[in-house]
């Protein structure tokens, strides 16, 4: 059918051309892309990660796409964009959008592989690839703002697992040059493949969800490509027949307009991306900014960091029960954890890799910190990630009280990072796998990604 919302979505993604792309949103995909890659390459050494590759090698198939972290290690192109996908969100420490999502990782490990599948006579330049990274990008952003229900931080399942296949879809279906039936037919696929609910956060299983979207966007499309059909209206509003709406209580799809229109602006000019400092929920880099700048005033009003001078520690958060942890027993409870983070902050003056190990987690002095703790969600702060605070107080012995609040912490769309920020976070990440050589190779393929004349080379 013409007219219709997923048929203008598959015109978009069949039509977009590299010329539509401005240079802010050149540049600003071109960061995600490396801090994606640094944050692939550090999750390559995790246990999660270590498991899901050990589970694809069982797996004998067309080994030619590579794995983050592993010299000559190479997998078919599904499981190898499953396994970075898993990499890249082991640690959590991946970009995050508004409304919340992680756009890099469900996107970027499906690209990478195809562009190793393919032919050497039919390998997409550099500017392909960025050209089909930010359709993805850009189809994940409309699709959540088809409902209110996404602006919030997420309850029921989790949104890369859902916008993110279908995001991976239409950026393989681009790299592919799919025709706009194709594409249609790939983001339908897409839909029945999608989705993983949220009580899996917090664990091991959670980077599944994003490594799972990766490969089943490549999956989707490779079908569609191949000849299989699906709903030509599973993004349309059909009443007594859901199709992507079945994901939301409200949902209000809209046309998206086709590239170079007036009308049209790609979301990725409008509104930057989130890049974490630590590895973490996005939650927590409100509160550990509001416990270190706390912290601060305590050592200026003792002359040092004293524990046992607090009586209490009260945090004001948002009302969001899998990220309020009062004692949490795993590195992936703790990266979900209120409470954790903003004693970590406390207690060390910072938080980085070493923060989530097992030994850290279980010292006595930080177990010590979460027992004065106590939480509070004031009204006005909402779970959401554009609107949302962190306040840690310090209730003292003395009866004196420090507060600390942040609500923008550095790296937040509306403060973003620095270009020597951003850089500094990937030299740390990838250098934990690659040799500096290398690692200034990835920085400079990036940097010139457009020059690129065969984007496998990445």
């Amino acid at each position: 059918p013409e007219d219709t919302v997923t048929s203008s979505f598959a015109s978009f993604i069949s039509a977009a051309r590299a010329e539509h792309l401005s240079q802010t949103v050149r540049q600003r995909s071109k960061r995600m892309i490396l801090d994606s890659l640094g944050v692939g390459l550090v999750g390559s050494t995790t246990r999660v990660f270590d498991i899901a590759l050990r589970y694809c090698r069982l797996y004998s198939s067309v080994a030619v796409s590579s794995v983050y972290g592993k010299p000559g290690v190479k997998l078919s192109p599904t499981l190898a964009a499953f396994t970075n996908g898993v990499a890249t969100h082991s640690m959590d420490f991946d970009d995050t959008w508004h409304p919340a999502t992680h756009p890099s990782g469900a996107v970027l490990p499906a690209l990478l592989a195809a562009s190793q599948m393919l032919p050497q006579n039919t390998k997409p330049s550099g500017l392909d690839f960025l050209l089909a990274f930010n359709v993805g990008l850009e189809v994940q952003g409309r699709l959540m703002h088809f409902s209110t229900e996404a602006h919030d931080i997420p309850k029921r399942f989790h949104p890369p697992s859902v916008v993110g296949t279908l995001g991976s879809a239409a950026a393989t279906a681009k790299l592919l040059s799919l025709s706009s039936a194709q594409c249609c037919h790939a983001l339908g696929i897409a839909a029945s493949l999608a989705g993983a609910p949220m009580a899996n956060a917090a664990t091991q299983a959670k980077p599944l969800h994003v490594g799972n979207a990766t490969r089943l966007g490549l999956e989707a499309a490779l079908l569609a490509a191949r000849g299989m059909e699906a709903s030509p209206l599973i993004l349309d509003d059909i009443p007594g027949c859901s199709g992507f709406s079945a994901f939301y209580s409200v949902y209000q799809p809209k046309p998206l307009p086709a590239p170079g229109q007036q009308d049209h602006q790609f979301l990725l000019e409008k509104q930057d991306i989130a890049f974490k400092r630590f590895p973490a929920h996005l939650g927590m880099h409100w509160v550990v900014d509001a416990a270190l700048s706390v912290r601060n005033l305590f050592v200026n009003y003792a002359g040092s960091f004293s524990p046992a001078l607090i009586r209490s520690i009260l945090l004001k958060i948002p009302v969001s029960k899998y990220i309020n942890r009062p004692f949490p027993s795993s590195e992936h409870q703790a990266r979900h954890s209120f409470q954790f983070n903003a004693c970590a902050a406390l207690l060390d003056g910072e938080v980085g890799l070493g923060s989530f190990s097992e030994s850290s987690i279980q010292r006595q002095e930080l177990r010590e910190l979460l027992g004065k703790v106590v939480v509070e969600h004031p009204e006005d702060n909402v779970a959401n990630f554009d609107k949302m605070y962190g306040e840690v107080a310090l209730l003292l012995h003395t009866g004196d009280v420090l507060t600390g609040k942040c609500d923008t912490f550095y790296g937040h769309w509306r403060k973003p990072l620095s270009k020597e920020s951003l850089l500094k976070k990937f030299r740390s990440n990838a250098s934990h796998v690659l040799p500096e050589e290398k690692v200034e190779a990835i920085i400079a393929l990036v940097d010139n990604l457009e020059d690129l004349s065969d984007s496998s080379q990445l």
